[in-house]
This record gives structure tokens, sequence and C-alpha cells, in this order.
């Protein structure tokens, strides 16, 4: 009775888990929360941005303020589903690891900001001009949609397989800020003790400069002091044009890769099957290592209780799963020839015997299927009405006559 249990709430884990999953629509509830956590979140922030209008306030303010507290809820809700889910987020590591592991990453804060700061005011009433700040995390749940659109898996893909050169490049860009500061600190000081007053007002002055903005509110007097304005915001101009180099290399890489592995598609065909285990079949009790398939066939996944699952070497088969082979195209000059005939009352093969059969030395009887079930064929079989028989043939399929 308790395995029962432990296996009944892990089954229900499993169903939460891939409803809360971005991007899962395999099924109609999975799709509608994808679809309910979206338009509460695009409903929350146009009810935040509408409250920051007097106008708007005075006129819909009740609606305003109930339909944030929904969406709100809701996301207090999610979290603590994902809360409930955590171990099938992190199947390898334990309860407890993987529950501080999601309340951690960056997902788990943004979940957690996105309702907190809205209740917290209750308890600290002093805090809520800082409360009211936290609430911006709301937007960053708007990388979810990621799971549907490859165009933003792409970014997200660059910036972090270029990670090491942007890191490198941003160092040299804080390094040159703070030298450049320092050194128009120095030469300016004297002549604008108001306006240079200490290190940090340099450095106001060098971001605005190397990042070409130019604020304008502090600007150098002194001959020095604009010649060395003039070689800074030069440099300025070529840092910034490295992380932007850094990243279009990286966007065209992907892309290049993207269009090697759809060309290399196209010319590779794959062809995939169904396969249900039985009792009486050999595979079930055995590993997927263990199958010794021939070479070319894969085991493409697992589907066992309406789950899949990957099909790694350590997983042990069982009467009723479905596996989904994978197998590569020969490669032949011509393709191989498969015709289907069903016979019928009137067909002359209708309660023949296969040894009897006039067909051509080119062709061959490959299986009969009778009543959903698939028969090897033999000389003595006697093939009868409904029987579908699959040939293969050498000719072309305008030179064959049954």
């Amino acid at each position: 009775m308790k395995n029962k249990k432990q296996n009944g709430l892990a089954l229900l884990r499993q169903r939460i888990f891939r409803m809360v999953s971005v991007g899962v629509v395999d099924d109609p509830i999975n799709g509608s929360y994808d679809i309910i956590s979206t338009l509460a979140l695009l409903i929350n922030l146009v009810v935040t941005f509408a409250l920051t209008f007097d106008r708007m306030v005075a006129d819909f303010g009740p609606l305003l303020y109930k339909l944030e507290a929904i969406t709100v809820a809701f996301f207090a809700l999610d979290y603590a589903l994902r809360l409930f889910t955590a171990n099938n987020l992190y199947p390898d590591l334990p309860e407890g690891k993987s529950l501080l592991k999601y309340i951690f990453s960056f997902s788990g804060i943004v979940d957690l900001l996105s309702f907190l700061p809205y209740y917290l005011p209750v308890f600290f009433p002093a805090g809520a001009v800082v409360f009211r700040l936290f609430r911006i995390a709301r937007i960053f749940r708007l990388f979810r949609i990621n799971a549907y659109y490859d165009s933003l898996n792409v970014i997200t893909e660059v910036i972090a397989g270029k990670r090491q050169q942007l890191l490198s490049s941003f160092f040299i860009l804080g390094v040159l800020m703070l030298a450049s500061s320092l050194c128009m600190y120095s030469l300016e000081h004297d002549a604008q003790p108001e306006v240079f007053k200490n290190a940090f007002s340099g450095i106001w002055w060098s971001v605005s400069t190397l990042l070409t903005v130019g604020y304008g509110d502090i600007y150098p007097i002194t001959p020095l002091g604009k010649a060395v304005s003039i070689v800074i915001t030069f440099l300025g101009v070529l840092m910034v044009a490295i992380p932007t180099g850094i990243i279009s290399a990286g966007f065209v890489e992907q892309y290049s890769r993207f269009k090697q592995y759809g060309d290399y598609a196209t010319e590779i065909d794959l062809h995939f099957i169904n396969v249900e285990l039985t009792g009486r079949d050999d595979w079930p009790g055995k590993c997927i290592r263990d199958l010794k398939l021939p070479r070319g066939i894969m085991v493409a996944a697992v589907q066992r209780s309406g789950e899949i699952i990957v099909p790694r070497g350590d997983v042990i088969l069982r009467a009723g799963d479905t596996l989904v082979l994978c197998a590569e195209a020969h490669k032949r000059d011509r393709q191989f020839d498969l015709r289907e005939i069903v016979l019928g009352r009137d067909h002359e093969w209708n309660g023949a015997l296969i040894r009897d059969l006039d067909i051509s030395r080119q062709t061959y009887i490959v299986m009969v299927r009778r009543s959903g079930t698939m028969l090897v064929p033999r000389g003595d079989m006697k093939l009868m009405e409904g029987d579908t028989v699959i040939l293969y043939s050498k000719e072309r399929p305008k030179e064959l006559r049954f």
C-alpha cells in the first residue's frame, strides 16, 4: 500500500511538472496552462504600467487592482507547484538539494520576486516603496517564451557560448574606465573643482564618454584634458565595437551550424517505426544495451504508460512498452519497390497456395498481413480473402501484372 501511494505521488508530480514546464504541449491541459501563464503575465504587466497613470487609476482603479491581485495569486500558485516538482526538474539530485537548487536559480528567484513583494507590505508597511521596486522582476518571466521561439534561443545560446570573450572585453572596458577617470580627475580637478570633485565624478564622465553616450553634464575645459578626452573617445568606440563583433560572429556561427544540420538532415533520411512489446516477445526483461540491434538501427524512444522514457542503455524493457526504432535509409542507386495487394473475393490468388502463384521471378512476397497480424510467407500458406500481400519487385511498377 505504501509503495502504491508513493507511485501515485510520483505520477502526480510528473503530471504537474509537465504541466508547468513551458513548451510541453502534448496534452490540452499542458497547452492551456502555458496560455494561461502567458496571459497572466501580460495582463499583470499591462496593469503595472496602467497604474502609473493617474487618469487610469481614477477611472479603472478597482478593476486594475483586482486584476493585479488575481495574477499575483496565480504567480504564487505557480511557484508552489514548481517547488513541489523541483525534484523532477533536477532528477539526479536528492529532493532537498533539488529544491534548494531551484530556489536559488535565476528562474526560482524571478518566480519568487513575481509575487512576494506584493504581499510583503502587509507585514512591513515601511518598506512598501522598496518592495514595489522588486516587482520589476516579473518582466523576466517573459524569457520563458524562449521555449517557443528558436530565434530567442539563439540569442541566449550565443551569449552563453561567447561568455568568456564577452567577459574579457568587459574586463578591459572596466580597466579603461578606471584609468580614464583617474586621468581626467588629475587633469581637470584644479580647473573645475566643483565638477570633478573626486574620482567618482571622473568615472561618470568616462562611462558616458567610453560608451559614446556623451551626456554633456561633465566635460573637460583644459587643452590637455580635451586632447586626452579625444583619445579616450576613440578608444571607447573601439571597445564598444569588440563585444558587438563577438556577438555578431556568434550569430553567424550559430546560423551556419543550423544550416549545416539542416543540409545534413536533407541528405540522410531516417525511418521510424513503432513496435509494441508483448509477453511473448524476447525483449521484455532485457536492458536496451543487450538487444544487439543491427548496425544503423537504434531505439529512439520508449513509451510506457503514456510517458516517454529516454532510451538509456540501462533501461529495462517491459511487456506493454512501445519502442520507437530509428533506422538510416540505405544508400542505393534505386530504392526498394514495395507494393500492397488486398485480396478480394474474386481475386485469382484467393484460396491459392503461395508456391502455386504465377508471379515473376523478379517478384517476392515479403509478408502477409491477416486480421492485423503479420505472417511470414511460406510456400504452403493458403491466401484468404481480406489478406494484404506485401511484395518486393526488382521490376518497375508499370511492368507488374497481377
